[in-house]
């Protein structure tokens, strides 16, 4: 789940890609210089984008969505925080069209209402890891290019529910309720320096911006910044 294949993950995944294309014949010449690039590679890795870009162009759903409308982890979180109105921590296939479209639509693209379809049904098949209609935020992150899928850098770092419910009461210095971007700051800068391998401080600025877009008018309440540091627990 780091955003990438790379060593045994994208051998595996060569020798599968070749033996499906034998059976359905012979290689494209997209797929033929793909597996030509990496067939042999033990220390390289791919992209989600990287690989999106051997399927025809308009099954090309992926690399469509990063290369021309996710520009920025703060447009995402914030569009996020439209759709999860009820601070769930998911969106069910409805919120995720209008999602969808909402995304679109900021970068003026207009599309049929059936292609919406289409692209949020290839949303649920690709991202829903346990089948249940809904997709939660780290999931459907995975949109995010790498280099802006903040969240990535997160999974190291979260807590426990104890843990994290601990870490919001003291950082909530004046006990409100919600943590403000001057309270976060001190929250993030704490976080980077306990975890220097996962977190680089000189992002501070990008983790905290991204992060504050899930805020309800600057403030951001505890089941938005459980999102980003609460581990789920079974």
């Amino acid at each position: 789940g780091n955003g990438y294949m790379d060593g045994k993950e994208l051998q595996n995944f060569i020798q599968e890609l070749q033996q499906a294309r034998k059976k359905a014949g012979d290689l494209t010449p997209e797929m033929k210089a793909f597996v030509d690039q990496y067939g042999k590679a033990t220390d390289g890795k791919i992209g989600i984008v990287e690989l999106a870009q051997i399927l025809p162009t308009e099954e090309n759903f992926l690399l469509f969505f990063r290369c021309q409308q996710l520009k920025s982890s703060e447009d995402f979180m914030q569009t996020w925080r439209k759709y999860d109105s009820d601070h769930s921590g998911f969106i069910d296939s409805e919120e995720l069209k209008s999602f969808l479209k909402d995304l679109l639509q900021k970068a003026n693209k207009q599309i049929e209402d059936s292609k919406l379809t289409e692209y949020t049904e290839i949303m649920l098949r690709m991202f829903d890891a346990n089948n249940d209609g809904k997709l939660e935020l780290t999931e459907l992150a995975r949109l995010l290019p790498v280099q802006e899928n903040f969240l990535i850098k997160f999974q190291g770092v979260k807590m426990c529910a104890k843990e994290f419910n601990k870490a919001f009461e003291m950082y909530d210095q004046d006990g409100n309720g919600y943590i403000d971007e001057n309270e976060l700051d001190a929250l993030l800068k704490d976080l980077c320096e306990k975890n220097k391998k996962e977190l680089d401080i000189n992002n501070l600025a990008t983790y905290k911006k991204s992060i504050m877009a899930l805020s309800d008018g600057g403030k951001l309440y505890r089941a938005e910044l459980a999102l980003i540091l609460c581990a789920e627990e079974n």
